[in-house]
């Protein structure tokens, strides 16, 4: 029986144990590379979820075991590549060193930089540089950016790719310009009934709105789970406020919602 202090290799027994074809666990014996994205998707939402409100409680607890779990994830795909007799967690652990150190010169080496900016365009030159060695062909600055990443995430992270190569706008106000423009298209849409074209549209200002979050600093996901948890704070404000008003939504009418939802949003300032 493992006992305390548990460490990293306690982890790696337990999953080699898990895997065991044996004395192992069902479950984790039938496992493979595929079967376990879905979940380390999952388990990266779940940390998001649990700093959240560790932030808005000021309670860690659950911040702590959700790293786990995300370790968990990674010590799993580690196990099934020592198998493989491909790599092992060791070599995982000196791949993310040996690129740590090699991407910040300005820490752990001589090079100095003028602001965080120039930091921020090395960083991409050294990125560019190692999608270049892995292959002997050119390959376009966008080829890597994972299809799997959320919608707004990945709008952004391709914008950041083309604005490394100087495909960017200069400053926000030609950014707010497109939004409008993008704006005026979606109601030419709706007036015309094109739904093909509609929906085209809509895409086009959605990924005009995250320019704007990328070029005033800020990330367009976060800002839209901050804008998502908002909504749903008050609007079970709303609900709480009707079943004090001995209604229920449904019995009230859309005049009488959005008076609770100015109350709620008055609450919310005070």
């Amino acid at each position: 029986m493992l006992s305390r202090p548990y460490t990293i290799d306690t982890l790696l027994a337990i999953m080699q144990q898990l895997r065991d074809p044996q004395q192992g666990c069902p479950w984790d014996q039938k496992q493979h590379w595929q079967s376990i994205v879905p979940h380390t998707i999952e388990e990266a939402y779940e940390l998001a979820d649990a700093i959240e409100q560790a932030l808005a409680e000021d309670d860690f607890s659950e911040v702590r075991l959700e790293l786990g779990d995300l370790l968990f994830q990674v010590v799993f795909y580690a196990q099934f590549a020592k198998e493989q007799a491909r790599f092992d967690f060791h070599d995982v652990i000196d791949g993310i060193c040996e690129k740590l150190l090699r991407r910040h010169p300005h820490v752990f080496g001589e090079q100095q930089f003028a602001d965080e900016a120039a930091i921020g365009r090395n960083w991409e030159q050294l990125k560019a540089e190692e999608r270049a060695s892995k292959s002997a062909t050119p390959t376009s600055v966008l080829a890597d950016v994972p299809l799997a990443l959320p919608a707004l995430s990945r709008a952004q992270k391709l914008q950041k790719r083309c604005a490394h190569v100087g495909f960017d706008w200069p400053s926000v106000a030609p950014v707010l310009a497109k939004i409008r423009e993008e704006l005026a298209e979606v109601e030419q849409a709706l007036a015309l009934e094109d739904q093909q074209n509609l929906a085209e549209e809509i895409g086009d200002l959605l990924f005009s709105c995250v320019n704007l979050a990328r070029v005033t600093e800020f990330d367009a996901e976060d800002l839209l789970r901050q804008a998502n948890l908002k909504f749903t704070q008050r609007f079970q404000g709303v609900e709480q406020l009707a079943v004090l008003s001995g209604k229920s939504l449904e019995q009230m009418s859309l005049e009488e919602m959005d008076l609770l939802w100015d109350k709620v949003k008055e609450n919310y300032k005070n």
